[in-house]
């Protein structure tokens, strides 16, 4: 809300936007919050325990460009400031803290999408014969394997490496 302010004494036509100090805190709340998601989201539970490993040989190998493994990075927080700056310009009293909040959120996905277009990798789609007759197909970063190379699987699911043995 536009009010007059000090400023006024030496610029009579001030324009400026003015917070209040109910606002400002608002403002803090918000970023305060954006700032806990974006750290929780960044978290990774370690792993206890064993981890599966199977044997096999490299059959094919095809290169391929794999999206930036920071799924929360500088794009996400930038994204999220300017979307929760522009968002509390729409509307008014509660309308603000909704917008604000809605904004903050849409920029970070927004800026995470665009970071990861921006950080592509190149990487290979290895397919593996293993040893029990199961054929599987693992995406990682590039690698010196060749094909008929006899190899091991670390892991499973997103954490899946091949490397030789």
């Amino acid at each position: 809300m536009l009010r007059p302010c000090a400023c006024e004494e030496v610029k009579p036509r001030c324009r400026a936007k003015h917070f209040n100090q109910g606002e400002i805190k608002m403002i803090k709340h918000v970023f305060a919050w954006i700032a806990a998601l974006l750290l929780t989201a960044c978290a990774q539970t370690p792993t206890v325990g064993e981890t599966e490993v199977r044997y096999g040989r490299v059959t094919r190998i095809d290169n391929v460009q794999i999206d930036s493994s920071a799924h929360m990075g500088l794009g996400s927080i930038i994204g999220s400031v300017a979307g929760g700056v522009l968002g509390y310009q729409i509307g008014g009293g509660t309308g603000h803290d909704v917008a604000a909040v809605a904004g903050a959120l849409g920029g970070a996905a927004l800026g995470t999408a665009a970071q990861s277009r921006m950080e592509k990798q190149s990487g290979q789609h290895i397919t593996v014969a293993l040893n029990n007759g199961v054929v599987v197909g693992i995406t990682q970063p590039a690698s010196n394997l060749r094909v008929g190379d006899q190899v091991r699987i670390d892991g499973s699911g997103n954490s899946a490496r091949v490397t030789r043995y």
